[in-house]
């Protein structure tokens, strides 16, 4: 079978290099096609009214990753108050951070209020917890639950089966309410959709939002200032996969917009995946061989570095680095050590003959890779790395150790 792959930022000369620093397993990001990404998305969406890209943190929650959009004038779309505190330590703050929670303790509404962020609310009953036990802020949002007007998605699952959002009734009766107590500057946001690759999804989406900002304006006389469209946007993690076109996009979005009659009403995005998912790679070495039922590579990391194909059965692609060229003859489960059976990266692959000591590297771990590690079997996460523009390699977060494991326990109580 032929051996169709990814391209690849690095060599396998570059990694054995970068390996007798950092062993195995690693995180590493390839900063200069993560602004080149950032930068064409911003250009596309550039022609919609007042347009600005919130980086949804939880995808990749690393400071210098956020730096490094930051630069390129992206904000923070933040969930928790970790997240905020996160965006704060880049320089973050004020109406470059949304803060999107649910089910939000009144101390991660303080914070998001002290940071003058633009607070997304997600249920009507948060509109009196907010404003009686923190206080009102000038602007603030509504998450909109479209219901069976908009379909969701494998991942994201049906709107009206979701736990997120108001309902269409409550928009209007959150926005007098909220009108009535003080509050000067509205927005509306909705979040239908995870790692979608059908372009007129979005644009679709941005019809439902626009025909509700309508809506608004005429039933209760409140003049929306922006309307957030998500994120959602997914990355071809399959080599038959086609990437999104962004142009059409927001071509697709302008023409709903121009349609509407709009003329200061502002666009927002708060895309994560898309940003930074193509451009990260788990590294991880071979250390094991089993055949048994089936053929087994057993690699020095496991689903807690990278989760997503144990609990979606998501698809990443693998390169063994320097047999790129070589036939897929063989058919492998790649696993981990985890004591868990779903501790897999790929399930009955065809892979080239894989040796102890090959280097393995998984990609499009960019975003929610690293971010949803976890420490099951005392398993600690690894480092993550960044190839800078100039090829150097700087590292961003070391390794967990077992002191920070051990860390929040005191054994002296024993």
């Amino acid at each position: 079978m032929e051996n169709f792959t990814k391209k690849l930022p690095f060599t396998k000369d570059m990694i054995e290099k970068i390996i007798e620093k950092y062993p195995t397993p690693f995180y590493i990001y390839d900063e200069k096609n993560i602004i080149k990404n950032a930068r064409e998305f911003l250009k596309a969406f550039s022609i919609l009214n007042g347009f600005k890209e919130f980086f949804a943190v939880k995808a990749n929650p690393n400071p210098y990753i956020q730096k490094i959009l930051k630069n390129e004038g992206i904000g923070a779309d933040c969930s928790s108050i970790g997240e905020l505190i996160l965006s704060e330590r880049v320089g973050l703050k004020g109406d470059d951070i949304m803060f999107s929670s649910n089910n939000t303790p009144i101390n991660e509404y303080k914070k998001a209020f002290d940071l003058n962020a633009i607070i997304n609310l997600d249920d009507i009953t948060s509109i009196d917890i907010l404003f009686d036990n923190v206080g009102i802020p000038d602007v603030i949002s509504c998450r909109y639950n479209p219901g069976p007007l908009k379909e969701g998605n494998a991942i994201i699952g049906k709107p009206e089966e979701a736990k997120y959002g108001f309902m269409r009734n409550q928009i209007f009766e959150g926005l007098k309410k909220m009108k009535e107590r003080g509050v000067k500057r509205f927005g509306l946001h909705t979040m239908v959709a995870s790692n979608e690759l059908n372009n007129d999804y979005f644009i679709e989406t941005a019809k439902i939002m626009f025909d509700l900002v309508t809506e608004v304006k005429k039933k209760i006389d409140i003049d929306i200032e922006f309307v957030n469209l998500g994120g959602g946007m997914g990355i071809p993690y399959k080599l038959d996969q086609k990437k999104l076109d962004y142009n059409y996009i927001a071509n697709g979005i302008k023409s709903f917009y121009d349609n509407n009659g709009f003329k200061n009403l502002k666009v927002f995005l708060e895309c994560g995946r898309i940003i930074t998912g193509p451009y990260g790679y788990l590294v991880s070495k071979v250390i094991n061989k089993k055949e048994i039922y089936k053929n087994y590579i057993g690699l020095d990391s496991c689903m807690s570095s990278l989760m997503r194909p144990a609990i979606y059965g998501a698809y990443h692609h693998i390169t063994v680095l320097g047999k790129e060229n070589n036939p897929l003859d063989y058919t492998y489960d790649v696993v981990g050590s985890l004591c868990e059976n779903n501790d897999k990266f790929a399930i009955d692959r065809k892979l080239p003959k894989i040796d102890i000591g090959d280097i393995i590297v998984i990609h499009d771990a960019g975003a929610h890779g690293h971010a949803m590690g976890f420490n099951y079997n005392a398993k600690l996460r690894p480092k993550e790395l960044l190839l800078k523009e100039d090829g150097s390699i700087q590292l961003i977060r070391r390794e967990e150790t077992l002191d920070d494991y051990f860390a929040t326990i005191d054994f002296n109580g024993l």
